[in-house]
């Protein structure tokens, strides 16, 4: 008799949070969340409050499933910041700000889109590192004390950014690279 086939084992699937503000980018965040929950990847929506629900720019919702005062970063392999002008709103939540300082210092995945680099800006994580963003906030990120680059993506490290809604398959790819799921 055959012995009947079985997968093989799989390791614990990546767990990643996607922030939550007003008028985040839709693009920029329902992207990186279809795409990541596509490869495996077990994604929560993180905002400062839980169950509450965040417009996008065009009014488009996104409710978020933990507050970010119970978000836990050792619970979370990375983080997805998401563009539009959320990310304003977001670095003045203190424990954003400290989730994604967290995240980083543990060597976790820390992407970011558009003006999400604004929040890492703020986590004071950008020091010495190269990263991208869209056009409007590069000063700033450059007097974080970050090199900034123009294209589509930049890797330098476990910081992925890229600029706008077209980069985002470029970003993505990096993403599921990174986590060990493409």
């Amino acid at each position: 008799m055959a012995k009947k086939k079985t997968a093989p084992a799989r390791k614990k699937a990546p767990s990643v949070a996607v922030l939550a503000e007003n008028i985040y980018e839709d693009l920029e965040a329902w992207y990186p969340i279809l795409r990541l929950r596509e490869a495996g990847v077990k994604v929560t929506v993180v905002g400062p409050e839980k169950g509450a629900i965040y417009a996008s720019k065009h009014g488009y919702p996104l409710r978020a499933d933990v507050s970010m005062k119970k978000a836990r970063p050792g619970d979370f392999d990375g983080v997805v910041i998401p563009g539009g002008y959320a990310p304003d709103k977001m670095r003045r939540h203190k424990e954003m700000v400290n989730f994604v300082r967290a995240i980083h210092k543990k060597g976790g995945l820390v992407a970011s889109i558009c003006h999400g680099p604004w929040l890492m800006a703020e986590a004071d994580i950008l020091r010495g590192r190269e990263v991208t963003c869209v056009s409007a906030i590069k000063t700033d990120l450059v007097n974080a004390g970050a090199t900034y680059r123009n294209r589509e993506v930049v890797v330098d490290g476990n910081l992925i950014t890229s600029r706008t809604p077209p980069d985002l398959p470029a970003m993505m790819k990096a993403v599921l690279t990174f986590l060990g799921v493409q």
